[in-house]
């Protein structure tokens, strides 16, 4: 006899029915070996009354002393199980099988501490029952287990089926006796199984399968885990297989859900626009929760007008904004991408909006009649393609709402669940913030896109010193409209500046940071500034408007730029520039060769402190400058280097004309020149010059007699340029400003007469001091000469130069 020990409870409870009781012997000892407990079956077994045995030494009951070495082990056992010789009361000795467990303090009769470390004694008294009967049994018990299963035999012929594979299958057993598997499921997964169950026939090993599979009766497929266990005689040979299947269907979809969930999260919203965020929640739902997907939106979205909050009254109007079907097509749709239609009371769209809350709707024969009479066109549809269950979703965010989310069924047999109403529900909520957040960042984008624009030049006048070409690619949706711009502006003397910056970041703060530099720029170089007291001045504009938007708590407070500011003078063909870390500009030479100037970077505007410095270059006629910003030349996949050798060998190939260079150069240097990356402003220039049949220019000697001789001189070159209708004025304004140099300016005095659209009248002097403009008393003898400057002409000014001055004035000569 060798005793056995294996986990158990503690706890073990009389029986309450005395007839079972009765069948068991059962006796308690305590920690001493005294018996304490003795039932009917105890006395049925060994003939002794209850009240013969309670109180005395458990051993009397042995035939055979236990060991020393037994009681040692037993003492550390909790459960002992084995065969032991017992004495009857008529002496004589019967061998029994028993199971003790000992006895804890948690027993329901340990009434007391000692009995902590005794024994219950159990022995069976049943009379064993017939092979026959137990037969039986075993078959009753196999029929009506919870479990569903079937035995095969090694042909793999079914012998016997449970109540539960019954309804499983829908079939009887008796129906399926002698079939396989793959008779029985008309399925390929049947196939499968049974090279499974083969397999386990031939290696003795269990198997377990996943299938799903469409079963007679059910509406769709169902997906269970199947357990395959070899059946073996008494001599150990594989006699046939037993099949148990775990329909695992709710699980499965449980997991489904989950998954599709975690993927919508992923793919719904990937940018900011509000078509392609529609179009992803249509896209992530065909066709794992639907057949046939549409999304309809407001129209008031699209066009900019503020949201409703709460239900909507019926009927309504919705733009379909995105659909998806299993079939090609979508042939289901009745109303075309980008259309709206409207939506009676009752359709499942109206009525979810209405009340604000997710619905099902079953296809039946009263709701197509029902839309025959308000909708027969997708009544049509509906009996067509034999859609059977409708599902729609108000799509709401923030408290606004944005439209109806429909999910429909037709190729799919089952009806939506209320889980499925759950899962589309949530997806709807992820994509309705997503697509909230893109018709939000449209209308700022919109507004940033009218701003900017307002702020570009439009086509620039005409006039001798350049041509000019550009363009302007706002970021894509992803990124923001930023803050680039480009900028001509005539200057006196016919002169023009080129000016293309970049201010830090996108949205409306760039583009209002922008508007603001762009006019500061304007203003500066209307004063004629050298182009690195422009940056300086402009360097201190940007650091007081971040310090503003600082002390306003604005988001985004810090403003930075960078700039290139170019002047170029026709009459000299001398090219000024100066960069405040803004990209070089490249030059294309008339003879084909390109090269990037070598200007002093400078700092970024903002940093303050660090000084700008200028670069002069006498420019060939017909030279093309290009300015640009780094959206052109920089990308995520190429290095900066790459795109300006890039932009190098562009520029040197041959074109028709300026326009044609600008769209070769963005087509090349832009994979996507409908979406870049980033905001691109592209200004090209080609250079002119102003030869000696438009440009005088007389050395004036610094005394008052002077001033007749040169007011003569400039008469007569009028005349040569045939301009004797502008004598009279330029006389006039010639007189003046000469006069004025002589007397408050130094030498040398230089007069220059440029004739462009305009006559151009300067001089020059080597005095600093600036003249001004003011009233003259009526008692005055002088103080008028400005004045009188200012009315005759179209306009005047004064510029610095590095060895003094100019005084400038611009006189039309366009008959009035």
């Amino acid at each position: 006899m060798t005793p056995t020990e294996t986990a158990s409870e503690n706890r073990v409870p009389w029986p309450e029915d005395a007839a079972a009781a009765a069948g068991t012997a059962r006796v308690t000892v305590d920690p001493r070996g005294t018996v304490t407990g003795w039932n009917e079956g105890a006395r049925r077994l060994l003939g002794h009354a209850s009240e013969e045995m309670v109180g005395r030494p458990a051993r009397e009951l042995l035939a055979e002393g236990p060991s020393a070495e037994s009681l040692r082990f037993a003492a550390a056992l909790r459960r002992w199980d084995g065969s032991v010789k017992l004495l009857h009361k008529d002496g004589h000795s019967l061998t029994v099988r028993l199971l003790a467990h000992r006895r804890t303090q948690d027993s329901d009769d340990a009434d007391s501490e000692s009995a902590e470390g005794g024994w219950f004694l159990f022995s069976a008294i049943t009379p064993e029952s017939s092979p026959s009967k137990d037969d039986e049994l075993v078959k009753w018990a196999f029929a009506g287990s919870p479990t569903t299963a079937a035995l095969y035999d090694a042909n793999l012929r079914l012998r016997l089926a449970n109540s539960d594979m019954e309804r499983a299958i829908g079939l009887s057993e008796e129906a399926m006796r002698g079939l396989r598997v793959s008779e029985i499921v008309a399925d390929p997964q049947a196939v499968r199984t049974e090279r499974h169950m083969r397999r386990v026939l031939e290696t003795g090993e269990p198997d377990q399968v996943q299938a799903v599979l469409q079963l007679a009766g059910h509406r769709g497929k169902s997906t269970w885990t199947i357990s395959l266990a070899p059946v073996r005689d008494p001599g150990g040979e594989v006699r046939g297989v037993l099949v148990s299947g775990q329909d695992m269907t709710e699980e499965h979809r449980a997991r489904s859900r989950l998954a599709l969930l975690n993927e919508a999260s992923v793919r719904i919203g990937t940018t900011l626009d509000l078509t392609v965020s529609a179009q992803e929640l249509a896209d992530v739902s065909v066709p794992r929760l639907a057949d046939f997907v549409t999304v309809d939106l407001l129209p008031s979205i699209e066009d900019g007008e503020d949201l409703r909050a709460g239900p909507l009254s019926s009927p309504v109007r919705l733009r379909r904004v995105a659909c998806r079907s299993v079939l090609d097509g979508c042939p289901e749709a009745v109303v075309g991408q980008g259309a709206v239609a409207v939506y009676p009371k009752g359709s499942p769209a109206a009525e979810c909006l209405s009340t604000g809350r997710p619905l099902i709707r079953e296809v039946t024969p009263a709701t197509l009649a029902a839309w025959e009479k308000s909708s027969p066109e997708r009544a049509e549809r509906v009996r067509k393609y034999g859609f059977h269950s409708v599902l729609a979703v108000p799509m709401r965010a923030r408290g606004i709402t944005l439209g109806a989310v429909t999910f429909s069924r037709h190729r799919r047999p089952e009806p939506f669940e209320q889980d499925d109403l759950l899962l589309a529900e949530e997806i709807t909520a992820r994509a309705a913030v997503c697509i909230d957040n893109a018709r939000r960042y449209g209308r700022e984008r919109r507004t940033s896109l009218t701003l900017q624009s307002s702020f570009l030049p439009g086509r620039p006048p005409r006039q001798a010193a350049v041509e000019i070409a550009s363009r302007y690619l706002p970021a894509s949706a992803r990124a923001g409209v930023g803050g680039d711009w480009f900028d001509v502006i005539p200057l006196s003397g016919a002169r023009v500046a080129l000016v293309v910056g970049d201010v830090v970041g996108h949205g409306i703060q760039a583009s209002a940071a922008m508007g603001r530099l762009r006019t500061a720029v304007r203003t500066l170089a209307d004063v004629d500034l050298p182009p690195d007291e422009l940056l300086t001045h402009l360097d201190d504009l940007v650091i007081r408007l971040s310090a503003e938007a600082d002390s306003a708590e604005v988001p985004s407070g810090d403003i930075g730029a960078t700039m290139l500011y170019v002047v170029y003078d026709p009459v000299t063909r001398r090219c000024t520039l100066a960069r405040a870390g803004h990209p070089v500009p490249a030059l294309l030479t008339p003879d084909g060769a390109v090269e990037f100037l070598d200007v002093p970077a400078g700092p970024p505007l903002g940093l303050g402190g660090l000084p700008f410095e200028t670069t002069q270059l006498e420019l060939p006629v017909d030279s093309v400058l290009t300015l640009y910003t780094n959206g052109l030349v920089e990308a995520r996949d190429r290095d900066p280097e790459e795109g300006a050798n890039t932009l190098r060998e562009v520029l040197a190939r041959p074109a028709e004309s300026l326009e044609q260079r600008c769209d070769t150069v963005l087509r090349t240097l832009l994979p996507d020149p409908d979406r870049p990356a980033d905001d691109v402003a592209l200004l090209m220039a080609r250079t002119r010059a102003m030869d000696a049949a438009h440009v005088a220019t007389w050395d004036v000697p610094h005394e008052a007699a002077a001033v007749a001789k040169v007011r003569k001189d400039a008469c007569r070159q009028l005349g040569d340029w045939g301009l004797d209708d502008a004598v009279f004025i330029t006389e006039l304004v010639v007189s003046e400003l000469v006069t004025n140099a002589i007397r408050y300016g130094d030498a040398p005095i230089r007069l220059r007469l440029i004739r462009d659209r305009n006559l151009i009248i300067e001089v020059a002097d080597g005095s600093s001091t600036a003249p001004h403009l003011r009233r003259a008393r009526v008692s005055d003898e002088g103080g008028r000469g400005l004045l009188l400057v200012a009315q005759l002409t179209q306009g005047w000014g004064t510029r610095q130069t590095y060895t003094g001055k100019t005084i400038w004035a611009e006189q039309s000569l366009t008959p009035v």
